[in-house]
């Protein structure tokens, strides 16, 4: 008796981790049956309606144009070439708009704080307005509102060699002469000195205790050097100028409407959220830091830059990230407005002319989900060295 109880109780079925193997075995199965089962009904009816699998047609000529690129582009051009337009229009303006919404942020949050009861209360209308209102609808209002009723061309409003009118906004166009990769090269070598100048600095700071400005010197350092390097090369940069003709404004770099309007709402909407990420960060450094920094006859400015805002990051970059990761994934919404990146390109034309709807999905979840990773990446590798080291 005692031996069928031994047995029993060394079944398979008895051992926890036998069970746990066999239910995920099991799950795999019905997975791969599932997946196997949707990859063939999906192959049979694309069969049946003459669609092919696979990405050959980006090799196919798009015969459609894209208005806004930044590297060349014609009708003539392939699927993959516009799928290249579209994604760099998504990483610009997903770049340009993170920039701009986090100084706005942190402009804002600290306007908040401000011991001024107009800068106070002007902030606080322009946080609790902005975001309650949707993105898109404020992209609409940037759009069709404001940018919508900018004169013609031919009455458009100067400012300098800057034009502003229905069709976007003209400015001059620096244009690269020969010698100027010597300007690029004391750039680059202004910025290497400008970030040993930091690091040497915060060195000495921490061995001897002496204060040194080398954010302000590492700047004038990258403005003297790119200057001579400008000079030794004979300043070789020329302006397209804009010019207004009789019905038109013709040279020099335009902003179009669609580009303008994305990018404010993003930035506004986006930094009406910083704001508040900001604000409850300086929050949440004690106030005796504050009393103690000025009890030591350090400024106010200074306070705020070396002793609260080091500390308030701490709070600050987690909740920070997300924002970064929306305001990307929110660029979608330009396809609203016909602003061309990758959902109105390749999820609306390519799409729509070509039928390769599970390819063009793919391409764009790719796309958004390798570009939210990297700005993860980026943000936890910023957060692990703002973090504090237990000694």
């Amino acid at each position: 008796m005692s031996d069928k109880t031994t047995s029993s109780n060394k079944s398979l079925l008895h051992d926890a981790g036998t069970r746990a193997l066999i239910f995920q075995i099991v799950l795999l199965a019905v997975v791969v049956f599932v997946g196997y089962y949707l990859f063939s009904n999906l192959q049979a009816n694309r069969a049946d309606q003459g669609i092919s699998t696979g990405f050959a047609f980006l090799n196919q000529p798009a015969g459609f144009p894209v208005l806004i690129h930044l590297i060349e582009y014609t009708e003539a051009d392939t699927y993959g070439r516009a799928f290249f337009v579209a994604l760099i229009n998504t990483v610009v303006i997903s770049l340009m708009g993170i920039v701009l919404a986090t100084i706005i942020g942190v402009v804002m949050g600290l306007a908040r704080l401000s011991n001024n009861w107009l800068v106070a209360r002007l902030a606080t209308v322009y946080v609790e307005t902005l975001r309650n209102i949707p993105l898109l609808l404020q992209m609409f209002f940037w759009y069709f509102a404001v940018l919508a009723a900018l004169p013609t061309p031919k009455n458009s409003i100067v400012f300098a060699d800057f034009f502003l009118n229905k069709r976007g906004i003209y400015s001059p166009n620096p244009i690269a002469q020969d010698g100027f990769g010597f300007v690029v090269a004391g750039f680059v070598l202004s910025i290497i000195a400008s970030i040993a100048l930091v690091v040497w600095a915060k060195k000495r700071q921490t061995r001897t205790g002496l204060w040194f400005p080398a954010y302000w010197a590492s700047l004038g350092t990258i403005v003297v050097i790119t200057f001579l390097a400008l000079a030794a090369s004979g300043f070789p940069i020329e302006f397209d100028l804009p010019q207004k003709s009789r019905f038109n404004v013709t040279g020099g770099m335009v902003l179009p409407p669609e580009f303008v309007a994305v990018l404010v709402a993003l930035s506004t909407y986006t930094g009406a959220f910083i704001a508040e990420i900001v604000r409850a960060g300086i929050l949440s450094v004690n106030w005796g830091q504050t009393e103690a920094a000025r009890s030591l006859g350090l400024r106010d400015s200074l306070t705020q830059r070396l002793i609260v805002l080091p500390q308030a990051l701490r709070v600050i970059i987690p909740p920070l990230t997300s924002q970064f990761l929306n305001l990307a994934k929110n660029s979608s919404l330009g396809a609203a407005i016909a602003y061309p990146e990758l959902v109105a390109v390749v999820m609306g034309t390519t799409l729509n002319q070509t039928g390769q709807a599970v390819e063009s999905i793919g391409l764009c979840m790719l796309v958004y989900g390798t570009l939210s990773l990297t700005i993860s990446l980026f943000m936890n590798w910023y957060n692990k060295k703002m973090s504090l080291t237990e000694r």
